[in-house]
Order: C-alpha cells, then sequence, then structure tokens
C-alpha cells in the first residue's frame, strides 16, 4: 500500500518529533517514522541521559505545546553555574539572577522531551506515526522520494528528512560526506547521590585528565554527570566497584559537594565530532546529530538540534505559502547556509575550549586563570556569554524567540 505524504520525516526522537510538532495547524502531511517506541512508564530514578535545555529551547517547547508534559513529568531548573579548574585560580560564576532571569535552563532527561513531544504529535491530524518502524530503501527522483519500510509499508515525500541521529541512516544513503574526528575522550554518565545538596547549581571542573560536570537533577541531593576522560581510563572507572568509583568520582570533583556515591547503572561513550558536508541535498534535508555532533563540553548538543527542525519548519512553512517546491535542494539553501553557520561556530567553539584547558602546561593555567578572570570582572563580559548561552541572542527562528507561535500559513 502507498502513503502520499509531503514530508517524511525519519526518526521519532527530540529532534525529529519537535520537527513534526512545528507543522502542527498546517495543510502539510507529515509521516514520522521511528525505529523504537519509547517507555512511557518513569522509573523513580531518572535516565542517565538527560539535556540541558536554554532558554530558546523552552521557548520552542512551550510554543509547541509540550513544555506542560515535560515539567508534568520531570525537570530540574538551575539558578546558576560554577567552572573552575582543579589546581588553579581559574574560576567563574553565573548567576539567573544578574540577568533578571528565573532560571539559567532545565536538566531534562531526553526520554521526557520525547515523551512530551508524542504525546503533542498523536493529536496532530495531519501525522501519521510509524512506530515502531524501520526505512529499507529509498529512492529519490527529481519531484518527489520514495520509502519502504521494513512492515512493507510504502511511502512517497516531497521532502525526507533525516533525524536520524548521528549513524543516520537517510544521510549514509545519499552519501553525504562526514567530516569527522574522534575527540580522543569517552563520557561517562550517572547519577550520583551527593553528602551536600547541590543547590541548584550546575558545576563543572577542567582536570587534566578532561571535564567534569555535575547537573543538578529534581531532588537536592542527586546529580546527573558527563565525566569526559581518556577511553581506556573511562572503561576501568565503569568497570570498578561502586566504592572504588566513588572515591575516584569525590576526588576528582575536588569534594565541592562531599562523598559521591553512584546510583543505578553508569554507561560510557565515545565522543566524536561529526559533520555533514551537506545538510541538504535534491529531496533530502538533515538535522540535528544527523547533520552534527559536538563536544558535550557545554551541553549545546540537543539545543542545536532543536534549532535546526525550528528553522527547516520556518524555510518549508515559507516555501509552501509562496507556492514554492519545498523540497528542492535549491530551494532550501537558505536552511542549509543558516544551521551550517551555527554548527560550525560551535563546533570551533568547542574545539577552543577543549584545546584551552587540555593538559597541564603551566604557562596555559596561568592563560586559562588570567582568561577566566577577566571574563568574570570584564563589565558585560558574563551577560553576553549567558545570553548566547540561553539562546537570548544570535540568528534565532521565530518558533524559539516568540511567546507565541503562529504558522506562517495561518
Amino acid at each position: 500500500m502507498m502513503q502520499s505524504v509531503d514530508i517524511a520525516i525519519v526518526g521519532g526522537g527530540m529532534v525529529g518529533l519537535a520537527l513534526a510538532a512545528a507543522f502542527k495547524e498546517t495543510d502539510l502531511r507529515i509521516a514520522v517514522i521511528e525505529s523504537r517506541t519509547p517507555e512511557h512508564e518513569l522509573t523513580q530514578l531518572p535516565d542517565v541521559r538527560v539535556s540541558a535545555l536554554s532558554r530558546s529551547s523552552e521557548v520552542m517547547l512551550r510554543n509547541l505545546g509540550a513544555w506542560q508534559g515535560i515539567v508534568a513529568r520531570r525537570s530540574a531548573p538551575y539558578r546558576a553555574m560554577e567552572v573552575w579548574e582543579q589546581d588553579s585560580f581559574a574560576r567563574i560564576e553565573f548567576e539567573a539572577q544578574q540577568l533578571a532571569q528565573p532560571d539559567l535552563g532545565h536538566i531534562v532527561e531526553n526520554r521526557v522531551i520525547q515523551l512530551a513531544l508524542l504525546e503533542q504529535v498523536k493529536q496532530q491530524s495531519n501525522v501519521s506515526l510509524f512506530m515502531p518502524a524501520k526505512c529499507a530503501s529509498m529512492a529519490i527522483s527529481e519531484r518527489e522520494a520514495w520509502l519502504t519500510l521494513d512492515n512493507g509499508q510504502a511511502l512517497t515525500a516531497k521532502l525526507v528528512v533525516g533525524a536520524d541521529g548521528a549513524n543516520s541512516w537517510v544521510r549514509k544513503q545519499q552519501d553525504i560526506p562526514l567530516t569527522h574526528w574522534d575527540y580522543g575522550h569517552s563520557a561517562i554518565v550517572a547519577n550520583i547521590r551527593t553528602a551536600e545538596p547541590h543547590q541548584r547549581v550546575a558545576r563543572q571542573i577542567f582536570t587534566p585528565q578532561g571535564p567534569l560536570a555535575f547537573l543538578p537533577l529534581g531532588e537536592e541531593d542527586l546529580s546527573s554527570i558527563v565525566w569526559s576522560t581518556e577511553p581506556n581510563r573511562a572503561e576501568r572507572l565503569v568497570a570498578m566497584s561502586e566504592g572504588e568509583f566513588n572515591k575516584v568520582l569525590t576526588a576528582e570533583f575536588d569534594h565541592r559537594l562531599g562523598l559521591c556515591d553512584v546510583v543505578g547503572e553508569r554507561f560510557a561513550f565515545p565522543l566524536k565530532m561529526r559533520y555533514a558536508r551537506d545538510f541538504v541535498v535534491q529531496r533530502v534535508a538533515l538535522v540535528g546529530d544527523a547533520a552534527h555532533t559536538i563536544h558535550p563540553l557545554a551541553g549545546q548538543g540537543v539545543n542545536l538540534g532543536l534549532l535546526d527542525a525550528a528553522c527547516l519548519a520556518q524555510e518549508v512553512l515559507e516555501l509552501h505559502q509562496q507556492g514554492e517546491d519545498f523540497g528542492s535542494q535549491r530551494n532550501l539553501r537558505g536552511y542549509e547556509r543558516w544551521r551550517k553557520a551555527e554548527a560550525a561556530k560551535m563546533i570551533a567553539a568547542m574545539q577552543g575550549f577543549k584545546d584551552l584547558f587540555e593538559g597541564n602546561n603551566p604557562a596555559k593555567k596561568l592563560i586559562r586563570g588570567i582568561g577566566m578572570k577577566f571574563a568574570a570582572q570584564l563589565p558585560g563580559a558574563k551577560d553576553e556569554i549567558m545570553k548566547r548561552a540561553l539562546g537570548l541572542k544570535g540568528h534565532l527562528p521565530h518558533l524559539a524567540v516568540r511567546s507565541e507561535f503562529k504558522s506562517p500559513m495561518l
């Protein structure tokens, strides 16, 4: 059986569902294809995969109607950030109050974001969900794309969107070249209870072995960690007994919150930078991790991906309103230029931070200390850094800046 849609979104994670939700109240027919159905029941202990949602992402999710579902499930606002270097005077702090903001962002489980968006998308009469289902083949012509699924379903679409993650099937099917490098680190993620309360402060320490972040969760003594370190060391840390792991973690974090106690499972995954040469080819566009992955140093990966979705939706709706072909590579060049530039800036910034804080050279430590002290004391410097991190400045799509978003179709 053949079904015709306007846009087929391959990948029903956070970014793919956000894109589908952005087409609410339009006459565009959307298909979402996702290989796994998320578990709806949350466990008492939060998932270890979390994201730090910026203000622009919050605004976007509010406009999509998903924010209420996030808050109803589980989210943790944080009011401040502390960043420092081990055995150095390098230190900087950020306070939401200084920017007249209620918080600096929210730490939210990835699955919570996905579930809240899925809840909204299921209410859209213009969306067909194929979940669970996998794409088996894809063919592209000048005017449309054909997809076949592993359940026998066949689709035609004017545009196929790859929102299917770092190892994107869509990107591979189109043989889109990838610039990539290994950061030489793996990230350990886990939930940690601490002797002292986190006070809703996100903390990150730079050590000679790599950065370690403690992200505050809803319970006052519970944090999610992202610990970036050399791959062999990461394997050893994951394999350690809980007692040994707790000792090493407490010392690495400078005993900032007292004794640490890991709860639940620990996972490690390799960190790689990826940057697709093309974000758009004929009848195909890439968003999120399918287009780019960056170091989790500043927690901006998911925010970058959500903004991809908002930007692509904006470009497609404007083209549709004008009667233009929104699957044409030429017509989607604006989206590609916009998002490639933003991704490149973020990749460069993260690599710069990683290079700056790598190693224990005394001269580099001095430069880092002076630089952070200068940034902390220079009038307006901290505000500028935080406004950009919050998504309050820069070239943002309408969906991420308006208090009430209306589609160009309305």
